[in-house]
C-alpha cells in the first residue's frame, strides 16, 4: 500500500507541475521538473536594479557597465537596460553599434528578443536612442510599455541593470521606481548631495520607495566614501523617511579613464586595477542581498507577471 500511495503521490505532483507549465505557455525544462519533485529549492527570480544619480556626471552609467560586466564574470545572467532614452551612450561606452533600439521595440517592428546585444563575458545590452526626439517625449504609457517587455523574455536574466538618465524626469522616476533596488551614485560635489537627495524625495514621496542604497564614486578612500554616505543619511533620516545603505565606493583610478577611452570595462581590460577590484567587490555586494520584496500591485515592476525563471541562456 505504501508503494501505491507513493507511486500515486508522484503522479499528481507530476500532473501539477504539467498543468502549471501549460498556464504559463511554455513546457517547464526537464532539470526544474525534477528539482520540483525532489522538493529542492526553486531558482531565485531575476533581480532588477536601477543605477541613478540625480545629477548628470556622477559616473551612473560607468558604475552600471562596470558592475553589469562584473556579475556576468562571477558567472550571473545579466542584461544591462539604457534607459536614458534620448542621450544613450552605453553603447558607445561598450563599442558596440546598435542597429536597432527602444523606439523599434515600441514602434512594434521589433522584440525585446530582437534588441539584445552581446558584450564580453555573456552581459547583453538593450539600447536605447541617441538625439531621438521621439524618445525623449516618451509618455508614462510608453515607458510602462518598456517595462512591460521584460515580462516576454524566454530566459529572463539574474539580473537586470537599469542605468537611468540624469536628472528628475518622467523617465527617470517609472525605471528606478519599477527596480526592486534603486542605487544612487554620488561623487563628492556639493550638486551631487543635493540632487540625490531630491532624487530620493520624490522617489519616496511619490512612488514608495523607501530603501536605496548608495555608492560613493571617484573618491579617494572608504573613509572618504563613507562621510559621504553619512551626510546624505543624516539628511535623509531627518526629512525622509527612508533607508540608505552603504553599498561601496570606486576610488580614482587611471585605468578606469583608459577603459573608458579605449570604450571597454576595466573590470574586463584591467581587473586587478584598484577600480576594477572596487566593482568586483560591488557586485559581491549584490550577491548578499536577500530576496526583493514584492511591489504592490498599484506600481508596474519588472517582471512583475514572471511566475517562475527560466532556464538557459
Amino acid at each position: 500500500m505504501n508503494g501505491v500511495f507513493a507511486m500515486n503521490q508522484a503522479m499528481g505532483l507530476e500532473s501539477m507541475l504539467r498543468a502549471l507549465t501549460e498556464r504559463q505557455g511554455r513546457q517547464m525544462p526537464v532539470q526544474d521538473q525534477a528539482y520540483g519533485l525532489s522538493g529542492a529549492a526553486p531558482r531565485k527570480r531575476c533581480r532588477a536594479i536601477a543605477v541613478a544619480g540625480g545629477k548628470g556626471g556622477v559616473g551612473k552609467t560607468t558604475v552600471s557597465v562596470n558592475l553589469g560586466m562584473a556579475l556576468a564574470k562571477e558567472g550571473h545572467k545579466v542584461i544591462l537596460l539604457d534607459a536614458d532614452m534620448s542621450l544613450a551612450n552605453i553603447d558607445v561606452l561598450l563599442g558596440l553599434t546598435p542597429t536597432r533600439h527602444v523606439g523599434h521595440l515600441l514602434d512594434g517592428t521589433c522584440s525585446i528578443e530582437d534588441l539584445l546585444m552581446n558584450a564580453p563575458h555573456g552581459l547583453k545590452v538593450v539600447p536605447a536612442g541617441s538625439g531621438t526626439r521621439r524618445l525623449a517625449q516618451l509618455g508614462s504609457g510608453e515607458h510602462a510599455a518598456v517595462i512591460r517587455a521584460f515580462d516576454d523574455l524566454v530566459s529572463p536574466p539574474d539580473y537586470l541593470l537599469v542605468d537611468t538618465a540624469a536628472g528628475l524626469s518622467d523617465n527617470v522616476a517609472m525605471f528606478a521606481a519599477a527596480a526592486d533596488d534603486v542605487v544612487v551614485v554620488v561623487c563628492d560635489e556639493p550638486a551631487s548631495l543635493t540632487d540625490a537627495y531630491a532624487l530620493l524625495k520624490v522617489l519616496s514621496r511619490d512612488f514608495g520607495v523607501r530603501r536605496f542604497r548608495m555608492v560613493a564614486n571617484m573618491v579617494r578612500n572608504v573613509g572618504e566614501a563613507k562621510q559621504l554616505h553619512q551626510k546624505l543619511a543624516r539628511v535623509c533620516d531627518r526629512f525622509l523617511d527612508v533607508a540608505l545603505e552603504f553599498m561601496g565606493h570606486v576610488p580614482h583610478d587611471e585605468r578606469l579613464k583608459q577603459a573608458i577611452k579605449r570604450q571597454s570595462a576595466v573590470v574586463d581590460l584591467w581587473p586587478s586595477s584598484r577600480s576594477g577590484l572596487a566593482f568586483k567587490q560591488l557586485a559581491g555586494a549584490v550577491d548578499t542581498w536577500g530576496e526583493p520584496e514584492r511591489l504592490g500591485l498599484d506600481r508596474i515592476a519588472f517582471f512583475s507577471r514572471q511566475a517562475a525563471v527560466a532556464t538557459g541562456w
